[in-house]
């Protein structure tokens, strides 16, 4: 009963052929091969318009440079006090934009709103004393496993857009968002004003491979600078890239994400009253008596405490493989605390 992280689950297998596939020795170098020369259209068919795409192999790469290319080092991205940038990226983007500084928000299950923006930043003066704020960035899905609608992105992005701020998004569990709410791709990004997606794949069966999927053309030079420099740029990217469009092949991205979610969907229901947020993805907090969580790690249960030790909450997340009878023996599990 292993819900600890998507970040162990296993590789799809159509990913790890899609590798093999690739592993010939006649192919161009830095992104000259075939593979590479297909992404921008590929990804421009699932997001409805046209796109560039450009692969890194962590999703902290992914988001460090896309907010450096968006802002100065004298700049500040906005984000919620939650978001992955700011908890568990060890500096990255302030490191890789050379010193910007991250202004935090508030906002219930970790979800950020155009009030809760406008009241972080009001004390923002113009002129050389303070950063500006050049950027917000939204985590799709939250680090509290919620889910902003189309129109909760377009609002927020609406708010950076008058500032002349633009507008990244953290899709670590895009896919789960998207299978989650029903809607396509590019209704939870162009469409809504986000300028760069960090696209998540390898909770979601991949590898290890991200992308960088990006609707603000003029981001795109900077963008394939810093990553070069940042040593983001592998001479065979022919594996990351062949990784990459095999994920999306045939929506399979989706099929694979809605199986995750509809197994926390089940735990969920099981949990009932202990649940702390809504369950918009493949994420399920809960809050656990000691002697609770004991019993259940016990039973065999593999999760991780979360937060303060006063919150008792407890993160359990589903993979895109966790097998069926784990969900079965876990909901037992939690049948028996009464």
């Amino acid at each position: 009963m292993n819900f600890q992280s998507d970040n162990a689950a296993g590789v799809r297998p159509d990913i790890l052929a899609a590798v093999a596939a690739a592993a010939g020795p006649s192919a161009n170098a830095y992104d000259a091969d075939d593979w590479s020369q297909r992404l921008d259209a590929v990804f421009s068919d699932v997001f409805a318009t046209a796109c560039t795409v450009i692969p890194v192999s962590t999703g902290t790469a992914a988001n460090a440079l896309a907010l450096a290319a968006m802002v100065p080092p004298y700049g500040a991205v906005v984000c919620h006090a939650e978001a992955h940038v700011n908890v568990d990226e060890c500096g990255a983007p302030e490191f890789f934009s050379g010193g910007a500084k991250l202004l935090l928000c508030q906002g219930e299950s970790a979800k950020l709103t155009p009030a809760t923006v406008a009241a972080a930043t009001a004390g923002q003066r113009d002129g050389y004393h303070q950063v500006r704020p050049a950027a917000l960035s939204l985590t799709q899905a939250t680090e509290c496993g919620t889910v902003y609608s189309p129109g909760e992105v377009k609002a927020l992005a609406t708010l950076a857009k008058s500032r002349g701020w633009q507008v990244h998004m953290d899709g670590a569990r895009f896919a789960n968002a998207v299978a989650s709410l029903g809607c396509a791709p590019a209704d939870l990004t162009w469409r809504a004003g986000v300028d760069v997606l960090s696209l998540g794949a390898i909770k979601n069966g991949g590898m290890t491979a991200e992308a960088l999927v990006i609707f603000d053309e003029s981001l795109v030079e900077p963008i394939r600078f810093r990553r070069k420099r940042a040593g983001q740029m592998p001479s065979k990217g022919r594996f990351q890239a062949a990784q990459l469009l095999a994920y999306v092949e045939a929506d399979q991205w989706l099929a694979t994400a809605g199986a995750a979610n509809a197994g926390a969907a089940r735990l969920a229901a099981a949990l009932g009253a202990r649940v702390a947020f809504p369950v918009g993805a493949n994420e399920v907090f809960v809050r656990l008596s000691p002697a609770d969580a004991a019993a259940l790690r016990a039973a065999g249960a593999l999760f991780y405490d979360w937060g303060v030790p006063d919150d008792r909450l407890a993160r359990l997340v589903v993979a895109w493989d966790t097998p069926a009878d784990a969900i079965d023996a876990m909901i037992a599990a939690v049948d028996r605390l009464g």
